[in-house]
């Protein structure tokens, strides 16, 4: 099977972040005989490596971990917010997304 041929991670560019608490750097991989390596097999041997007991420590790359998820707005609902906020003066133009209240309210 292709999943037993060998993995190699090497790590550079290591880097404390002090501002963020965290440790980065950039992982070179390496599989020859392998079309890919899976994130989760990589997450598991780089918590080995540095010996961390939990994988969801590790982001890889950042942007595809499922922690953000995005909300579906239509073009109606986001155009009627824009013609909601022209008629709102100062402050109280954050509020003009509370669509019915905002409204209501005059």
């Amino acid at each position: 099977m292709a999943d037993n041929k060998a993995v190699t991670i090497r790590t550079r560019k290591f880097m404390t972040n002090r501002l963020l608490s965290r440790k980065q750097f950039v992982i070179d991989v390496l599989h020859p005989g392998r079309p890919n390596v899976s994130k989760a097999e990589l997450k598991e041997k780089l918590s080995r490596m540095y010996e961390v007991k939990d994988t969801n420590l590790y982001f890889l790359p950042a942007d595809q971990n499922g922690l953000d998820t995005k909300v579906e707005k239509s073009r109606k609902q986001l155009k009627e917010r824009k013609n909601r906020a022209k008629k709102i003066r100062g402050v109280k133009k954050t509020k003009a997304g509370d669509a019915a209240k905002a409204g209501k309210k005059k």
